[in-house]
């Protein structure tokens, strides 16, 4: 007799087909809600609020027919067809929003980010009642921001950040008007007066970006469990205050660039989820308290542009093998005594900026055990001794900035053994000896500054392996013999200054095309001060600290283009291809035995500043310079120059350039000859120039110029006060 089982599974083929059918009738259901078409009313509402908007780009013309799917940034409900979402980041729109944008009564989400509307924000806005996210960032909206928006009460998130003309008070009613608001970011406008009261007890706030406005008034304590507060690049003033009520939940907190007074309150360590802390350009006093001792989450600690004081803290924030700080800042205070050993005990350190202080003692010979390190600047101290061998230990460096300093001892050979170096300054120190050859394995520099020293000894060809060299100063040494053949060949270099040296023979033919700076009159070009000294150069170093505790570096490199000669023993004729480098905006020659002529100047359309003074050069004044209007500075002083100048060559803009040349006469208001007359200061090349001390020096602040935190999640910091680097923060 047969058996019959009953069993709760289907066999395998059936369980197989009812899958498929699952599946197809899922994307069933999918097609259909794509193929949804639009609400009439807000169909129209739309193509209404196109029609008033400029769209070079072309983004919104997919906004045709009725399939939502096919509306470029549009989102709708799945039964109704009525529009819930808006998202038009970085479009490319500008001109009004037309008032039809508020007839979609179900809208939830709002996005205009990145665009260029340039419009009072509409007040209609505020009749959205189901509104949870309102960013209009980064546009060009101006006025202030509407009081109808008190009646948003679902308002999730509402970013205003980025409109510089978009300003007035803080509306009283921002802390109140909605218990749901979790960020608020009005950053980088006009806003001014004090932060209304209502918000510092938001229970619902998470996020708070205030930062680069007019905002005045004492800072307070705020009330509720922030993540992210960036009070920044305003004008509060008062103490810092404990946060207690953050201390479990804040991991961005930047106020730099206030007038925050007094010590740093041991209070402050407590915040024991804290990543990013900046308080640099404020007012801040006293010593650092050994008890200020931050947690090993903490990522950034940047106290830069302070009048902080005392010893360096031995301690600043526990460290554990897999974290602890990335980057610290200690840079531009009053910080005195020597760098404490406990500094090289921060495994994950990649940037220490330690410049512009008083301290004294050896630079640590254990520092080469932060081998994660990619900028070191200990620059402006009065630190001596040698530069430690084991710092080649710090294989990742980037850049070593140790000018202004009392270090000497020789270059050691083994420092090709940073490879990755791309900024090398020890400028204004007191080391002596030769460039050893071994540099050549340097193969990544780009700004080398020697300047100021007692290095000695000829130029080896172990210099042009630098072939991304763009920045070299060897001047105020003892370097001696030719200038090498090979002199021109760099390609991408803006400044070169061998000046106040012992270099003899002739300026050697070169290449003069090599370079695209030389020769490109486009390139880059500065707006400076043409009475600062020509030869000036400033390097912002930019640093990305992710959430992954990695570090990103870049630089700026902001110099004159030109060549710096002077103060040598430099015999014959001037190579003709310098006269004719588009792109050159300084030559100075001065002060050595060069002689012949001059050819004529119209192909250097950069020059601005010329000086071949205190030479035997002679034959008539270069031509008519009146096409070279960026000339601002001319001598040709104290040589064998002859013969007679005209007005109309436009040489009257620059009295006492021909002083010294006897033989030489200007035209008078007569039209007969007036000869040139001696200078108030004889010898002084260009009136008003000072000597520079370093040709390098590294701003610590930051840009945009403050170190903005990331402009919708964490975190850009930034010291534009008195600082050389930018720093930026992302998460």
């Amino acid at each position: 007799m047969g058996h019959i089982r009953a069993s709760g599974f289907l066999p395998f083929s059936n369980l197989k087909l009812a899958a498929q059918l699952l599946v197809l009738l899922v994307l069933l259901c999918s097609n259909l809600s794509q193929s949804l078409d639009l609400d009439p009313e807000d169909k129209a509402s739309m193509l209404k609020f196109r029609s008033g908007v400029q769209d070079p780009s072309q983004s919104l013309a997919s906004w045709a027919g009725s399939s939502c799917a096919n509306w470029t940034g549009i989102t709708c409900q799945n039964q109704t067809g009525r529009v819930v979402s808006i998202d038009l980041t970085n479009m490319n729109l500008s001109g009004q929003i037309d008032p039809s944008l508020c007839k979609l009564p179900f809208l939830q989400d709002l996005v205009l980010s990145q665009n260029n509307f340039s419009c009072p924000i509409p007040v209609c806005l505020g009749t959205l009642s189901f509104l949870r996210t309102l960013r209009l960032g980064h546009n060009r909206f101006r006025g202030v921001v509407p009081d109808t928006f008190m009646r948003l009460g679902q308002l999730k998130e509402l970013v205003l950040n980025g409109n510089n003309d978009l300003g007035g008070v803080i509306p009283w009613w921002v802390g109140n008007f909605s218990a749901q608001l979790e960020k608020l970011d009005m950053g980088f406008n006009s806003f001014h007066g004090e932060i209304p009261e209502s918000l510092l007890y938001l229970k619902s706030l998470k996020y708070l970006d205030l930062g680069n406005n007019n905002l005045s008034g004492s800072l307070s304590d705020f009330h509720q469990s922030l993540v992210f507060l960036n009070l920044g690049s305003n004008q509060f003033s008062g103490t810092l205050p404990c946060l207690s009520t953050c201390e479990q939940s804040l991991r961005v907190l930047n106020l730099a660039n206030n007038s925050v007074v007094g010590g740093i309150p041991t209070c402050i360590a407590s915040l024991q989820a804290l990543q990013h802390l900046n308080l640099s350009s404020n007012q801040l006093t006293y010593e650092m308290s050994p008890r200020l001792v931050f947690s090993e989450k903490l990522l950034l600690l940047n106290l830069s542009n302070n009048e902080l004081s005392g010893p360096l803290p031995s301690k600043v924030a526990e460290t554990t093998d897999k974290s602890g700080l990335v980057l610290l800042d200690l840079s531009h205070n009053r910080f005195s005594g020597e760098i404490p050993l406990k500094i090289t005990e921060l495994k994950s350190l990649q940037a220490l900026f330690l410049s512009h202080n008083l301290l004294v003692g050896e630079i640590p010979a254990r520092i080469g055990n932060l081998t994660y390190l990619q900028v070191i600047d200990l620059s402006h101290n009065s630190l001596s001794g040698s530069i430690p061998l084991n710092i080649v230990g710090c294989f990742q460096l980037l850049a070593l900035i140790l000018n202004n300093n009392n270090l000497s001892g020789e270059i050691q050979p083994e420092l090709d053994a940073l490879d990755s170096l791309k900024i090398l300054d020890i400028s204004n120190n007191k080391i002596s000896g030769e460039i050893p050859l071994t540099l050549a394995g340097c193969k990544s520099l780009e700004i080398v500054d020697f300047s100021s020293n007692n290095l000695s000894g000829t130029l080896s060809d172990a210099i042009t392996k630098w072939s991304n060299l763009r920045y070299l100063s060897l001047a105020r040494n003892e370097f001696t013999g030719n200038l090498p053949s090979w002199l021109f060949t760099f390609e991408v270099i803006r400044m070169m200054d061998f000046s106040g040296n012992k270099f003899s023979g002739f300026i050697p033919e070169g290449n003069f095309n090599m370079s695209i700076n030389f020769n490109n009159g486009e390139v880059d070009r500065m707006q400076r001060d043409p009475f600062v000294s020509m030869q000036n150069v400033d390097t912002k170093v930019l640093i990305v600290v992710t959430g992954s505790s990695e570090l990103s570096f870049s630089y700026i490199l902001s110099s004159m283009v030109g060549i710096d000669f002077s103060n040598n023993v430099l015999i014959g004729e001037v190579p003709v291809g310098l006269f004719g480098l588009h792109g050159l905006e300084y030559l100075n020659l001065s002060h050595n035995f060069l002689h012949g002529e001059v050819p004529d100047l119209e192909k250097m359309w950069s020059l601005k500043a010329l000086d071949l003074s205190h030479n035997a050069l002679s034959g008539h004044i270069p031509g008519n310079i009146s096409s070279l209007p960026d000339l601002t500075r001319l001598d040709l002083s104290y040589n064998s120059f002859s013969g007679f100048v005209t007005k109309k060559q436009g040489y009257k803009r620059f009295p006492g350039a021909f002083a010294g040349n006897p033989n030489l006469c200007l035209e008078s208001s007569d039209g007969g000859c007036d000869p040139a007359s001696l200078p108030v200061v004889p010898g002084k090349a260009f009136e008003g120039e000072e000597e520079v001390e370093g040709r390098i020096s590294v701003w610590v602040f930051c840009v945009s110029a403050f170190l903005s935190f990331y402009f919708g999640g964490l975190a850009l910091f930034c010291s534009p006060r008195a600082r050389k680097y930018i720093l930026y923060t992302k998460a």
